[in-house]
């Protein structure tokens, strides 16, 4: 009866978020992984030790670290020197759309892509429609890229960060894995975009009238961005010595938040809270999972009728299908629920395969609903046929060039082992 009630307490857990939210209310992802917290925890099926036990503090404190290194960028008014290299740029469309991808990407893959697009999505809508220049097609290569970007490296992305403290993974040896499918992934989406939109792309469009609050201007400072950017790179030095990596990153974090320039509630309240909320009850959901005994017997049974993922010709569908289902982050720690041992050359793949499913649909990622979710608040509403026309092939294109680079590098067998 205990295992009954959990399964059905997450089985309606993942369906809404399949579906995004919950149709009559306005409940969305985060939302509804609490109330299935609250769920277990009023049925007796989970009690707050369990919950506080079943969450790895380690993962969370690294994911906040990683926000307060980005929100150093963004309140520097590096991100907004971006921005205006992207508009202000004066040689043609195609090298605006070049810039879009290659700052997005660039910037995606060292820093927190919620943080990132908040900052520099307004900037970019505006600029463009300011030059009478039709948004849309920056909105998808900028969301294109920053999936494509973040794939690259184990702190481009909360999944990625997740798979990287959870399994233990090397940085080092993942950006060698990872970096040319998603360098050739940006490549990919400057010329789909390219090719369905340049003929659009200067078509005058009419400027909307924009809510200050939603531009939010910084000003440069240089000595604020070459704190970043020490911070950064001290962080990477951090990374090929013994300190475990959440503790490095809380150095880093704590070191920036003692700033006589920017506050530190401003520098708090960059931090995407919703997120941590949400990755923190996802830990309790699929904690419950294993300590009921599901976890094990479904483990158990994928691995005697052959179906574990350890190949290319299992792990391809699985993140395909479960990140455009329920998002990349969700099924990601589902994933090392039911698979805690997973070898690293299958934890390399899901990071990679997770992050550039992401760009298959609107939906397929978080990055992609918050992109959308913003472009809406400003005009530049993106429709989900408008995003599948380009998503789809960049996600078939890079995905297959995915498969073929990790068994070129023999980091997973293409069909499973005999």
């Amino acid at each position: 009866m205990h295992a009954a009630i959990v399964l059905l307490i997450l089985i309606f857990t993942y369906i809404g978020m399949a579906a995004g939210r919950i149709a009559w209310l306005q409940v969305d992802r985060t939302g509804i992984a609490l109330l299935a917290v609250i769920a277990l925890l009023a049925s007796g099926q989970m009690t707050l030790d369990d919950f506080g036990s079943a969450v790895d503090l380690p993962t969370l404190a690294f994911l906040f670290a990683m926000m307060i290194i980005s929100a150093q960028f963004a309140e520097s008014g590096f991100i907004d020197l971006c921005a205006r290299t992207i508009t202000e740029s004066r040689r043609g469309v195609a090298t605006l759309l070049a810039l879009t991808v290659a700052i997005g990407g660039g910037l995606s893959a060292i820093l927190a892509t919620d943080i990132l697009i908040i900052a520099i999505l307004p900037l970019l809508i505006a600029g463009a429609q300011s030059r009478g220049l039709d948004p849309r097609p920056l909105v998808i290569a900028l969301a294109a890229a920053t999936n494509a970007g973040s794939a690259g490296t184990l702190i481009g992305n909360p999944q990625n960060i997740l798979i990287g403290a959870l399994g233990r993974l090397d940085f080092w040896t993942f950006l060698a894995i990872c970096a040319v499918p998603a360098m050739f992934t940006l490549v990919v989406v400057f010329v789909v975009v390219w090719l369905q939109w340049h003929k659009r792309i200067t078509r005058s469009v009419l400027a909307a009238t924009l809510d200050p609050t939603l531009v939010a201007v910084h000003p440069l400072d240089r000595n604020q961005t070459i704190k970043g950017a020490v911070a950064l790179l001290a962080l990477l030095i951090l990374f090929a010595t013994p300190l475990p990596r959440e503790i490095g990153a809380l150095i880093i974090a704590a070191l920036l938040l003692a700033s006589r320039k920017i506050t530190s509630r401003r520098m708090i309240a960059a931090v995407d809270w919703p997120l941590l909320l949400l990755v923190a009850c996802l830990f309790g959901i699929t904690g419950a999972l294993n300590h009921v005994g599901i976890a094990a017997q479904t483990l158990d049974f994928l691995t005697a009728h052959g179906v574990l993922p350890d190949s290319l010709a299992l792990l391809t569908p699985y993140a395909l299908v479960a990140s455009n289902a329920i998002g990349g982050v969700p099924s990601a720690m589902l994933f090392l629920e039911l698979w805690p041992t997973a070898p690293p050359g299958v934890l390399y793949g899901l990071a990679l395969l997770s992050s550039l499913a992401g760009n298959l649909l609107l939906t397929g990622s978080l990055t992609n609903v918050l992109i959308a979710e913003r472009a809406d608040q400003m005009g530049t509403g993106l429709t989900f046929l408008e995003h599948a026309r380009a998503g789809v092939p960049i996600a078939i294109l890079s995905i297959g060039f995915a498969v073929f680079w990790l068994a070129l590098m023999r980091t997973l067998p293409p069909v499973p082992p005999a």
